[in-house]
């Protein structure tokens, strides 16, 4: 089904790009050039040496073209990564999208994208040149609206590349200054230095007097951002000529007997190596330490990185202040916390020291310790009400947990750590569900690597088995299972086997060592009872499991209790039961964050409302489950399977009782619903979605003072073709415009009348109609 399209704020627009912390200087012809590329071909990758601002120009041209993909602005971070598998994974960590344990998340990815158009930036693609050229070519080759934007040191080498090499800023030539001194914006290099400069010397400008110091610096630095962002901060401390002097005394050690200047690359190591020098002894240890973390990372993790290392405890702020104030460290909010991160090219350096040291493995060592600490804590705090927090704290460590995880199964020796991180993590891959093939994934690999049987690995291959088992079952009873009060053959009354009794021997020991364990063996057993048409029997299960999480204040496990409870009540034909278990569901805030959650109990309202004869809300709540469903990335095909049952049964009544048109009117409404707006009405105690002619005296004031005579023409053309339910594209093909010059029409269309969506258009346009009035775009 389609999607609705709104017009978008910023933040409804662009995904992942971070705050500027800092003003975006110059690149005006390379930001023309790159969105012309943009135009005329689906896939562009700037280009250039490190430290030559690829990363920001990719993320200042996102913002700038955001409003032409009405699916949004996607940013992927690649430099987090070293593992060439975890490049779709991170793409649909990103993306939102669920994992299919049937597909490969690759395909998983490709299918999502095919019917979207939106922009997505694949940032540091070098070191994964491979697995990103993979994926680049198969989405371009399934899904025709997406544009991808991809910084890396080199092409990718895919079909339809066009490639822009990012020069350094430009720096002015003797002549130049001549010409125009008086003017340093005039010269991007010396604008950025002076911008920078005045971040840590308020009121510090380029002047008559000091702008050939400034253009000299800048012309040794190449011009490159990177460079003179390092050598700017450096003005608190020391003078603009000692600045000078001190770097042309570096770059003359570095050339030697040379002829030829350093190339780029080579400056920009000079440049962090000059950096280095400077540093204090606490700043360079730690400099070099934090290198093996990944993405951001907090104070307690730079604490247990450098524990060991010959810094005491009460110095290690002082060089994180310090790191911080010579742009070496890049400080980042999330929430009341501070968080840092070290930019890419000054990881690889750091990392190269590392080495250099002879420290990697020891600092791993810490790393890896540090990160099962922090996913043990998690782990044992889980059951409780701290559940969103929880959530959220383990998803912005997923870097560092992943940093981890690929040093435990790739270094001898350490593959059992790395079983007993990826259980402990069960409480993160599990809720999210996007995750289960990577949970899996992360268990073979550690297998492979020697990990020996033992608890933690009964846990993990448990957990990854039970959740598809409580995912499908309980799909399966609305989907293809026992309608309601449909007889029990004698087969289905024996007990049978589930998919992971055989890696659980000992129930108990799981039971006793975890309280969610028990809660989910519970529903891990009503599931296979009401998928055996056994649902009396779930019945006490669920109510039991519902109870031990309501006294400790948990959700997340609560959630699904209530819903196979819901569900259970439904088979046995007490629907009243059935649905105020089903609201309570939806009244958890952890599942109103949790739109695979929030889908399954629409789903579940919708089938019984049909049930109780409630057509119109039935096809408006499925309406807005399939809007969920298909935002999330279940395939068309997925949708069709899960509608082939039950739900589909229930969908011939509504539409029986409601005519194909009324019934395709109240799923169009659903799947207009906002989040807040479909929980809103579903918990509804008396729900009754609006009528059309309802729809339509609602409407704007606007409208009302705007007769269809005061359209133009072309105004009346769009607004019939959008009456008659055609797309933007569709609308573009019959009035033989572009489909951006389509879009644009209607988009005005609803300024103008004041309404919010196509619906209402379409239905003041139709009431604006006299009878028999032949249509005018034909």
């Amino acid at each position: 089904m389609g999607v609705r399209v709104v017009a978008r704020s910023r933040a409804d627009r662009v995904f992942g790009l971070p705050a500027e912390m800092t003003s975006f200087v110059g690149r005006r012809h390379e930001l023309t050039e790159a969105k012309r590329l943009l135009s005329v071909s689906r896939l562009v990758t700037l280009t250039g040496v490190g430290g030559v601002g690829k990363t920001r120009l990719a993320l200042q041209l996102a913002e700038q073209v955001s409003r032409a993909f009405p699916d949004g602005v996607w940013l992927v971070w690649l430099a987090t990564i070293d593992d060439d598998a975890l490049v779709p994974h991170a793409v649909a960590d990103v993306l939102g999208i669920r994992d299919d344990p049937s597909r490969t998340t690759s395909d998983v990815v490709v299918e999502y994208l095919r019917e979207r158009r939106l922009l997505l930036v694949l940032d540091n693609c070098e070191h994964l040149s491979d697995a990103s050229a993979r994926l680049v070519g198969e989405i371009l080759l399934e899904a025709p609206e997406i544009r991808i934007l991809a910084t890396s040191r080199h092409r990718l080498n895919v079909a339809g590349e066009h490639l822009l090499e990012v020069p350094p800023l430009h720096v002015p030539t003797p002549e130049e200054l001549a010409q125009n001194g008086d003017n340093a914006k005039t010269f991007s290099a010396l604008e950025l230095f002076a911008d920078r400069a005045a971040s840590v010397v308020p009121g510090f400008r380029v002047t008559a007097g000091n702008l050939e110091r400034v253009a000299r610096l800048c012309h040794r630095l190449d011009g490159l951002p990177l460079a003179i962002e390092l050598a700017a901060v450096r003005i608190r401390h020391l003078s603009l000529e000692q600045l000078v002097e001190r770097l042309d005394d570096r770059f003359r050690l570095l050339t030697g007997a040379r002829r030829s200047a350093l190339s780029r690359h080579e400056t920009v190591r000079a440049a962090m190596a000059w950096s280095y020098e400077l540093c204090t002894r606490q700043e360079r240890l730690v400099w070099v330490l934090l290198a093996v973390c990944a993405g951001s990372f907090d104070l307690d993790a730079v604490e247990s990185v450098c524990a060991g290392e010959d810094i005491a405890p009460d110095d290690i702020l002082d060089a994180v202040a310090g790191l911080v104030d010579k742009s070496i460290l890049v400080t980042e909010h999330h929430g009341d916390r501070v968080r840092y991160r070290l930019l890419s090219s000054l990881r690889d350096y750091g990392l190269e020291k590392l080495t250099e040291f002879g420290k990697v493995s020891a600092t791993r060592h810490r790393h890896r310790d540090h990160y099962l600490h922090v996913a043990e804590q998690y782990e044992k705090q889980w059951f409780g009400p701290r559940q969103l927090e929880i959530s959220g704290s383990l998803r912005t460590e997923l870097d560092n947990f992943r940093a981890a995880l690929t040093y435990c199964v790739t270094t001898p020796g350490e593959a059992q750590r790395g079983l007993r991180l990826i259980a402990s993590m069960w409480c993160y891959w599990g809720p999210r569900g996007a995750y289960v093939c990577e949970l899996r994934r992360w268990c073979n690999q550690a297998g492979r690597q020697g990990a020996t049987p033992s608890g933690a690995r009964f846990k993990a291959y448990w957990v990854s088995g039970l959740l598809v088992v409580i995912h499908t079952r309980s799909a399966a009873v609305l989907i293809v299972g026992p309608p309601p009060g449909r007889p029990v053959r004698e087969s289905e009354g024996q007990p049978i086997p589930t998919p992971v009794a055989k890696y659980l021997p000992d129930r108990q020991h799981a039971e006793r060592e975890l309280l969610s364990f028990v809660v989910l063996s519970r529903i891990e057993l009503a599931c296979t009872l009401v998928f055996r048409a056994r649902p009396d029997q779930a019945v006490p299960l669920c109510v039991e499991a519902v109870a031990i999480c309501e006294a400790r204040g948990e959700e997340w496990a609560r959630s699904y209790a209530l819903r196979t409870l819901a569900l259970a009540e439904w088979m046995l034909g007490e629907y009243d039961n059935a649905d105020v278990h089903a609201r309570e569901c939806l009244r958890l805030e952890y599942v109103v964050h949790d739109q695979q959650s929030v889908a399954r109990t629409l789903d579940l309202l919708a089938a019984i409302a049909a049930s109780t004869g409630h057509a119109e809300h039935a096809a408006v709540l499925q309406g807005a489950a399939e809007r969920i469903w298909h935002d999330i990335g279940h395939s068309p095909l997925e949708l069709q399977r899960r509608q082939a049952g039950q739900l589909r049964a229930s969908e011939r009544q509504a539409r029986k009782t409601l005519g194909d048109c009324g019934f395709e009117s109240a799923l169009q409404r659903g799947s207009e619903l906002s989040g807040e707006d479909v929980v809103a009405y579903a918990l509804q105690d008396q729900p009754s979605a609006p009528t059309r002619g309802e729809s339509s005296r609602t409407t704007s004031a606007a409208a009302d003072r705007v007769p269809a005579t005061q359209l133009t023409p072309r105004e009346k053309q769009v607004a019939e073709l959008v009456a008659q339910g055609l797309t933007d594209k569709q609308i573009a093909t019959a009035l033989v415009i572009a489909q951006r010059t389509a879009e644009g029409h209607v988009q005005r269309l609803l300024v103008k009348l004041g309404f919010t969506n196509r619906t209402q258009l379409a239905c003041w346009f139709n009431s604006k109609q006299p009878p028999g009035e032949q249509p005018t775009s034909q």
